[in-house]
């Protein structure tokens, strides 16, 4: 696995973390993040270089900040 391989993959866990924590289907977070649920899904596998606006999105669907998403996300590189 690469590094990028890991960033996403950790990326993917924080986002299904989360969702779970908030009791979402994915395809509910895919609704209030306006994104179809298979995309949201692939975030979830680490299948996606998401763009900071996906992000965002996301994070504001989930109610927390989007740092709180990739804080430390560096680290694994």
């Amino acid at each position: 696995m690469t590094g990028k391989d890991d960033l996403l993959r950790e990326f993917g866990a924080r986002v299904r973390g989360r969702r779970k924590e908030c009791g979402l289907s994915q395809e509910e977070l895919a609704y209030r993040s306006g994104m179809h649920r298979t995309y949201v899904s692939s975030v979830e596998r680490g299948e996606r270089n998401i763009a900071l606006v996906n992000i965002v999105a996301i994070a504001g669907a989930l109610d927390i900040d989007a740092g709180t998403l990739v804080g430390g996300l560096g680290n694994l590189h």
